[in-house]
């Protein structure tokens, strides 16, 4: 015996429109324990002009990655050029207020996670870190992240057959 399960258009738009609802309200690849720890009010702008004077606090900053470098004591350090992050917590646009540092604790790929590709994390501020940029030193905002999301690279490139 076979079922068959009929929904009126008014129920199937009501059940599309649930599904929809519960697909996109947890598309932030940040745990929402971590977003709720997340001081929203701090801007990215106000932490890198003192980053010691926010020690401790966590935030949700992403970009795009400069550099990654492994350290001798098994830590990864991700130089990442900031750019504003939309709903999901996805970088966007051109527009950047500088740069900052992931320090993660173990070692990451260098090639995968590579120059160019876009980056979310969740951490803590532990200060800044004085690293070479050309010819002077820059104080880098430091974060130890919690939470690392690296985004889908895109193919722009067409076939014409």
């Amino acid at each position: 015996m076979e079922k068959s399960y009929r929904f009126s258009s008014g129920r199937s738009y009501l059940v599309f429109g649930v599904f929809l609802m519960v697909l996109f309200s947890g598309c932030s690849p940040i745990s929402k324990e971590l977003r709720n720890q997340a001081d929203q009010r701090l801007t990215f702008q106000q932490v890198s002009q003192n980053p010691e004077a926010y020690k401790g606090k966590i935030v949700i900053w992403g970009g795009e990655i400069i550099e990654t470098i492994v350290q001798k004591d098994g830590t990864t350090l991700i130089v990442v050029l900031q750019r504003p992050l939309d709903r999901e917590k996805e970088p966007k646009g051109q527009r950047s207020e500088g740069r900052f540092v992931i320090l993660v604790e173990g070692i990451v790929e260098p090639y995968v996670f590579r120059r160019g590709r876009r980056i979310t994390t969740g951490g803590e501020i532990l200060g800044k870190k004085v690293m070479r940029l050309g010819e002077f030193e820059y104080p880098y905002a430091l974060l130890r992240s919690k939470q690392l999301h690296l985004w889908e690279e895109y193919d722009y490139a067409t076939s014409s057959e």
